[in-house]
């Protein structure tokens, strides 16, 4: 195992006069079925990832290869979930315009895909079904959770890999739009901490509630667990 892969923090969005309303900044969080911590352990506040985390490691390091109009900022491999911060570059597509994502609010956002086929169950592809526009977001997500969970299953057919229930990853993911430099760097701060509190994450099947983390991270956890929050971070 290894220790904590953290994204590198791209300059480009630290930029002065970098446009949140003409490039959507987005804080992703993806979490496995049932919350199994299959990627590995998070011990004496690192996180060390086993095989099935350098797997999903590598297919987000990917992202950028598939979608060449994305950028990367700060990510985790958690025991049974990741964060990470993906930028679309795409000046004529403004946040807001996404008919999915309303300004000021936070959602999951249902993927609509067959973890075994990778094939969007989703049948609508005209007019204004709820796709984002532009770069879908949902779709660099699909890609993603297609290719992990694939490579997966080869492992559990050919190695040791315990084999899951249903479905690999949650059909649900959570996306919350970064519209500002402060809420990116608060974002940044929560990723690069979360291995040391682990302890107290709201994702973690054990952890164990704690008022100066609480009053830290609330925010943030909140919005991880899809409650609303209009409290400026």
């Amino acid at each position: 195992m290894k220790n904590i892969k953290y994204g590198n923090i791209r300059r480009s969005i630290r930029l002065k006069g970098y446009d949140y309303a003409q490039a959507g900044a987005y804080f992703v969080t993806i979490c496995i079925q049932d919350r199994l911590q299959i990627f590995g352990e998070v011990t004496n506040g690192k996180m060390f990832m086993n095989n099935v985390g350098e797997m999903a490691d590598k297919w987000w390091s990917k992202l950028p290869e598939k979608f060449p109009a994305i950028v990367l900022d700060g990510y985790i491999i958690m025991p049974n979930h990741m964060h990470g911060i993906i930028i679309i570059n795409q000046p004529s597509v403004p946040v807001g315009a996404d008919p999915r994502v309303c300004p000021g609010l936070d959602k999951h956002t249902d993927d609509n895909t067959d973890e075994y086929t990778g094939v969007d169950t989703d049948k609508h592809t005209g007019g204004n079904t709820g796709k984002h526009m532009g770069l879908p977001l949902q779709r660099v997500i699909q890609w993603f959770k297609t290719m992990t969970t694939n490579e997966y299953i080869r492992n559990v057919n050919n190695t040791d890999w315990k084999p899951f229930n249903k479905r690999f990853w949650q059909r649900n993911y959570y996306e919350h739009i970064i519209r500002n430099e402060k809420e990116l760097n608060r974002i940044q701060e929560y990723i690069l901490h979360n291995p040391i509190q682990w302890q107290f994450d709201r994702e973690n099947p054990d952890y164990v509630w704690d008022k100066n983390y609480d009053m830290k991270w609330n925010h943030i956890e909140n919005m991880v667990s899809g409650k609303k929050t209009h409290k400026d971070m």
